[in-house]
C-alpha cells in the first residue's frame, strides 16, 4: 500500500515541479517573467488550498479508492494540457486544474495510512509516503531537464501527464482496503485492527466548520503554513536560484537541484523512525514524540535559511540547502502523522484537509512574492531571511497551540 502512495506522491510532485524546469525555456520562448512563473505557482497553491476543504470531506464520505482515481486522472490531464499552452491565461487555467486534481492527494494518503497502520506506526508510514513528494522533486530536475532538452518542454509535460493516467488506471485496478485484501494473514489483519480507534465507543460527528473553533486546528494550520511557505519557494525557484545566484548552467541545474530533494526524501522517512523510537524507547506519548521532532526541526530550519544567501560557494550552498530541505521534509511528514493523534480515524481526512488548506492558502503567496522581490532587487536574500523568521515561528505554533487531542464540547469527551 505504501508503494502505491509513494508512487502517487512521486508523480504528483514531478507534475508540480515541472514548471520550474520548463521556466527558462518558457521565459526565452514566450517572453514571460519570473513574476509570471511565481504567479503560476501561486494560482496552483491557492486552488490547491481551497479545494482541501471539500476534498477531505468527500474522501471520508466516498472512500479513498474512488477519490484517488479521480484526483490522479484530473491532475495528469492538467499537466498534459500545459504542452499546448501559448499564453498566461491558458497556463493559469491549467495550473488551476492541477490544483483541483492534486488537492486530495495528501488527505487521501493520510486516510489510507489510518486504515492500514496501527497508531504508533503511522509516523513512520507517513514519513515514507510523504517522501514521495521529495523523491518526485529529486527525480524531476535531472529527468525533466533531459526530456526538455532532448524533446522540448512541451513534450516533457505531455509525457508525465500520460504516466499519471497510467497510474490512475493501475490504482483503480489493484488497490484494496484491509477488509477487502486477500493477501493479509489473520495475524496481520488483527495487528491493524488493534491499532485503530475503538469501534465499540459511540461516535460523535463534528461538522468540518466546527474544527475552526479549536486552537489545535489553528496550531496545525499555522505550523504547516511555515513549512509550505518555504517548500513553495524551493519547488518554484530552486533551479532559477542556482542559475541566478550560483552560476549553475541550465544543463547542470537538474542534477544539482536533485541533491537536496534526495536528502529531503531520506530525512522524511527517518524522521518517522525517530518518532517511533521516542515513543517505544523513551516512553513518550504519540503526540509528544512528533512534537519534539517538529519543534526542533522548525528552529534548525530557521537558522539554516538565514545562512543560505550568504553561502557563495556552490558546495557549501548545496550542503545548507540539503539540511534545510531535510528539515522541511521532517516537518511535513510528522505534521501529517500528528493529525491522527489530534482527531479520531473517522475525521482524519477532513482534519488533514483543513491543515493542508491553512498551509497552502498562506504559503501560496511565497512564489509570487519571491518573483516580485527578485524582479525588483535582483536578489533572493530578503526572501530567505524572511523565510527563516517564518520557520522559527512554526516551533511556537506547535509548542503552544497543539498540546492535546481535540475534545468535543458535549460531555467533555474526545470525538
Amino acid at each position: 500500500m505504501l508503494s502505491w502512495l509513494l508512487l502517487a506522491g512521486l508523480l504528483n510532485y514531478m507534475d508540480r515541479s515541472s514548471v520550474s524546469i520548463a521556466a527558462p525555456h518558457m521565459i526565452e520562448e514566450l517572453g514571460i517573467t519570473r513574476t509570471d512563473i511565481g504567479l503560476m505557482g501561486t494560482v496552483f497553491s491557492w486552488t490547491y488550498a481551497i479545494c482541501q476543504l471539500p476534498a477531505g470531506y468527500i474522501i471520508d464520505k466516498i472512500g479513498a479508492k474512488r477519490m484517488y482515481f479521480f484526483a490522479v486522472g484530473v491532475w495528469s490531464i492538467a499537466t498534459a494540457l500545459m504542452s499546448v499552452g501559448h499564453n498566461m491565461g491558458q497556463f493559469l487555467s491549467f495550473r488551476f486544474l492541477l490544483g483541483v486534481g492534486e488537492s486530495p492527494n495528501s488527505p487521501n494518503s493520510s486516510k489510507i495510512t489510518t486504515e492500514w497502520f496501527p497508531r504508533e506506526e503511522r509516523g513512520q508510514a507517513s514519513g515514507i509516503w510523504d517522501s514521495g513528494s521529495k523523491w518526485g522533486s529529486a527525480v524531476a530536475p535531472p529527468l525533466l531537464t533531459v526530456l526538455s532538452l532532448a524533446l522540448g518542454w512541451r513534450a516533457m509535460f505531455l509525457i508525465i501527464g500520460v504516466l499519471g493516467l497510467c497510474l490512475a488506471v493501475g490504482f483503480w485496478a489493484f488497490y484494496r482496503s484491509p477488509e477487502e485484501s486477500k493477501r493479509l494473514s489473520d495475524e496481520e489483519y488483527r495487528h491493524i485492527l488493534a491499532g485503530r480507534d475503538d469501534v465499540t465507543k459511540p461516535k460523535q460527528h463534528l461538522p468540518w466548520a466546527r474544527f475552526f473553533t479549536y486552537r489545535q486546528t489553528w496550531g496545525m494550520m499555522l505550523g504547516f503554513f511555515t513549512s509550505i511557505w518555504i517548500w513553495n519557494i524551493f519547488i518554484t525557484f530552486l533551479p532559477l536560484f542556482l542559475q541566478d545566484t550560483l552560476g549553475v548552467s541550465v544543463a547542470s541545474t537538474g542534477w544539482v537541484a536533485a541533491v537536496p530533494y534526495f536528502v529531503a526524501a531520506i530525512s522524511g522517512i527517518y524522521s518517522g523512525r525517530i518518532t517511533l523510537k521516542l515513543a517505544r524507547d523513551r516512553g513518550m506519548t504519540s503526540i509528544r514524540s512528533k512534537k519534539s521532532v517538529l519543534i526542533t526541526a522548525c528552529i534548525g530550519l530557521g537558522v539554516l535559511l538565514v545562512v543560505v544567501p550568504f553561502a557563495h560557494n556552490l558546495v557549501v550552498a548545496v550542503v545548507i540547502l540539503c539540511l534545510a530541505l531535510g528539515l522541511v521534509a521532517a516537518i511535513q511528514s510528522q505534521s501529517w502523522a500528528l493529525t491522527s493523534d489530534i482527531v479520531p480515524d473517522t475525521h482524519v481526512a477532513q482534519f488533514g484537509g483543513i491543515m493542508n488548506f491553512g498551509g497552502y492558502f498562506g504559503g501560496a503567496l511565497a512564489p509570487v512574492v519571491t518573483g516580485l522581490i527578485y524582479d525588483r532587487t535582483g536578489s533572493y536574500t530578503p526572501t530567505f531571511i524572511v523565510a527563516g523568521g517564518i520557520a522559527a515561528l512554526g516551533a511556537l505554533f506547535y509548542a503552544v497551540l497543539v498540546r492535546k487531542p481535540i475534545v468535543a464540547e458535549t460531555g467533555n469527551q474526545a470525538l
